[in-house]
């Protein structure tokens, strides 16, 4: 059910204007009562509806999508394959980065449930799961990709096996003769992070190789923090030597490959690498960087189409329709390109 200030004026038996007076923060108002409407605005997680405003109908059909970073190819790849079938069925896309901030990604939620998109896309950067009770408690649809919540409901999500996505990028490495393999990871407190390098873990294990914590180094998915990770890696490497590293981002493995070049080192005879999610469609980096890639543009496209499946539930009522479905998780299987930068072990 969504709370407007009728809806509130209502409960507290006050009238619609003097609940407007302290949504407003405005005088003329009796302490007493401002604190009985603001206990109850908190309650209901409202937010000031700027749309309703103008549209009695309230329908926008505009859908938000929150990202951590729109520059990488992954999720400008998602938004290109939702926005179309989106655009399809007449609704507009509405992005939003939040930088992997999660003071910007609570930000960027309550603007645009006050600006009342109707669905909402989120690869979430926050353990924080209260903004999101706007949407839930007010039967917004809401699709996860790339990480989930900590939510004790069900919900939509469109993902990728992240953790075979690591296997895949490890075994190759294997293959080819590495057993030193080093690893630049994600954020372990987010599910796609936790999963690459559990993946990472299991795939070493699985082949009768120890697993190395001097070898496993943590990034927040930027440049600097692929290339701090990679000179760490290197100048330990009289220590802790390594033929190979895995990156589990597109930013972190530019840094990675910065590092690797400026420390003179020639990739695959000195290093092999693999990557996650690299996208070089110009084809100017040599060697071409072995990686892991994701089905971006289907992810796009079957979470529109899961949007556009719960937002016709939502206008006809489930007693009508009987055709409710249950929130569900598609996963979808990762691939592997090999390109030369993943070069067999070569003897000293």
């Amino acid at each position: 059910m969504f709370f407007n200030l009728k809806s509130i004026a209502k409960e507290l038996n006050v009238s619609v204007s003097t609940v407007s007076r302290v949504v407003n923060n405005k005088d003329n108002v009796n302490e007493e009562t401002r604190a009985r409407v603001l206990e109850l605005l908190n309650k209901y997680n409202y937010v000031p509806n700027e749309v309703a405003r103008s549209l009695k109908n309230q329908t926008t059909n505009m859908i938000g999508i929150i990202v951590p970073d729109i520059t990488e190819g992954f999720f400008a790849q998602i938004i290109k394959g939702a926005d179309q079938i989106l655009t399809e069925n007449g609704y507009f896309l509405i992005f939003c980065d939040s930088n992997e901030c999660e003071i910007k990604e609570k930000h960027y939620m309550e603007l645009l449930f006050q600006k009342r998109v109707e669905a909402l896309v989120l690869a979430t950067v926050s353990k924080n799961t209260k903004p999101l009770r706007m949407y839930i408690d007010n039967d917004i649809p809401v699709v996860f990709i790339d990480n989930l919540p900590n939510l004790s409901e069900s919900y939509d999500a469109v993902l990728i096996n992240n953790a075979k996505a690591s296997a895949l990028a490890v075994q190759h490495l294997i293959s080819n003769g590495h057993e030193r393999i080093a690893i630049i990871a994600g954020s372990q407190s987010e599910t796609t992070g936790y999963e690459r390098l559990n993946g990472y873990i299991r795939t070493l294990k699985s082949n009768g190789i120890e697993v190395d914590e001097k070898l496993i180094k943590y990034g927040n998915y930027k440049d600097d923090s692929g290339y701090r990770c990679m000179k760490e890696l290197i100048q330990n490497k009289r220590d802790c030597d390594f033929t190979a590293v895995y990156v589990t981002s597109e930013k972190m493995t530019l840094g990675a490959l910065s590092a690797i070049r400026e420390e003179g080192l020639c990739i695959p005879e000195d290093l092999a690498v693999a990557a996650c999610d690299f996208h070089d469609k110009s084809g100017l980096i040599v060697p071409g960087i072995t990686t892991i890639v994701q089905p971006e543009r289907e992810i796009g496209s079957l979470t529109a189409d899961l949007i556009i499946r719960r937002l016709k539930e939502k206008k006809f009522s489930v007693k009508e329709t009987e055709q409710e479905t249950a929130k569900q998780t598609i996963l979808l299987e990762p691939g592997l390109i090999i390109k030369e930068s993943s070069g067999t072990v070569y003897k000293r």
